[in-house]
């Protein structure tokens, strides 16, 4: 009988030790932070606009709070992928945030302080014995204030079990008629719409009730195009955007054959960046190659984890407005976003209080669905709203 088991034995050791931290090289600019919401699908005008972003209660254009963790090096995955697991692949499980306070501006040059925190192995229908492996990312700006923290959570495997237990999928994109894309941005639109409606205005705490449904959220079908435009919004993404860890290697951590490329090589970089540019060459590649895809487990091209993440706080934020404030927020990833996918946002205020320090909270529970139902993702999130 074959061996089907998941050696984690290298991991205990890295458990509680910090990691390199990712280095941004130059400030953020206004057009970094342009680049991100353009890449996310979020048009909101705090965010792109400076005519409007003026006259809000920032004065400036702000980034938003799915913003940090574009200047990390892993997309905030890194504390989560510590450890040698043999002939092993990984992908984004989920993301925990508390964010405290502190928005992101021009100019601003954040750090993030990585320690790795925990793992458990489970058995999965997805690939059979698979290590579900956590780590914290701390974001502080340039004053040494914490801007948020993130919890991130990987997804270990054999990429061998997962093409052997993988039934059979959709290799071929959907197909849409040119009748359901017009429809589609009709329905997209909507929910930009209600951006617009709220404005600078302030959604009140007293206003919402247990039970509302918050606008729905679309965006897609999903294409190499878009997943592309994700993932170069990503400062690391860019020729030395960041200063590269040099204690990275990605064969270290198991990948293998094609996914074992030298993605963020801080040496050959210099020499040969193609390379190192995880879009063509290492274990990134799988996202914009289908013929990847299919290595490690999928019938075809599928997005990034960490922009489904930012989606998710994009969604509660807008809704939320320029007045409210995500305070904590948990998403589990159920399954990825595929090209020729659509990706369908919903949620429901399901409690609010004030609590101990007389902040106004909703709770909200979100599901995020494809155009078939099929779930890949699901959260909650307290956002706080101002009271009259």
């Amino acid at each position: 009988m074959a061996d089907k088991t998941l050696d984690c034995s290298d991991l205990d050791r890295h458990m509680g030790v910090p990691i390199q931290p990712a280095r941004m090289r130059d400030p953020f600019s206004n057009t970094d932070i342009r680049h991100w919401v353009q890449a996310m699908h979020y048009p909101n005008r705090l965010h792109y606009d400076p005519d409007y972003a003026a006259e809000s209660r920032f004065g400036r254009m702000v980034a938003p709070l799915s913003f940090p963790v574009a200047m990390d090096d892993a997309h905030g995955t890194g504390p989560s992928c510590v450890g040698y697991i043999p002939e092993s692949h990984l992908i984004f499980g989920g993301d925990e945030w508390w964010f405290e306070g502190p928005r992101v501006y021009a100019g601003d040059v954040l750090h993030n302080h990585r320690v790795a925190l925990d793992y458990a192995v489970k058995e999965t229908r997805f690939a059979g014995p698979t290590c579900f492996q956590r780590g914290d990312n701390y974001y502080y700006n340039q004053h040494g204030d914490l801007i948020a923290k993130q919890r991130s959570t990987s997804i270990r495997y054999r990429p061998d079990l997962a093409r052997e237990m993988a039934s059979p999928g959709a290799t071929d994109d959907p197909e849409w008629a040119d009748e359901e894309l017009a429809k589609l941005e009709d329905r997209k639109y909507e929910w930009i719409r209600m951006l617009h409606d709220l404005g600078h205005g302030k959604r009140y705490w007293d206003d919402v009730n247990v039970g509302d449904q918050l606008p729905t959220r679309i965006i897609g079908p999903h294409s190499i195009a878009s997943f592309t435009t994700e993932w170069r919004a990503y400062l690391f993404t860019t020729w030395c955007g960041v200063k590269r860890r040099t204690d990275l290697d990605i064969a270290a951590l198991g990948f293998t054959g094609d996914m074992a490329g030298k993605e963020q090589d801080p040496v050959l970089e210099l020499d040969n960046p193609e390379l190192t540019d995880g879009a063509y060459i290492g274990p990134s590649r799988g996202h914009l190659f289908p013929r990847y895809a299919r290595q490690i487990g999928f019938p075809r091209g599928y997005g990034y984890g960490a922009s489904m993440g930012a989606w998710i706080l994009d969604y509660f934020s807008g809704w939320a407005g320029e007045w409210g404030m995500i305070i904590h927020s948990n998403c589990a990833f159920r399954a990825p976003s595929f090209t020729g996918d659509i990706t369908i946002m919903n949620a429901e205020v399901t409690d609010k209080r004030v609590d101990e320090d007389g902040r106004h909270l909703v709770h909200v529970d979100f599901k995020m669905t494809t155009q078939l139902g099929v779930t890949s993702a699901t959260a909650t999130a307290e956002i706080e709203l101002p009271a009259k």
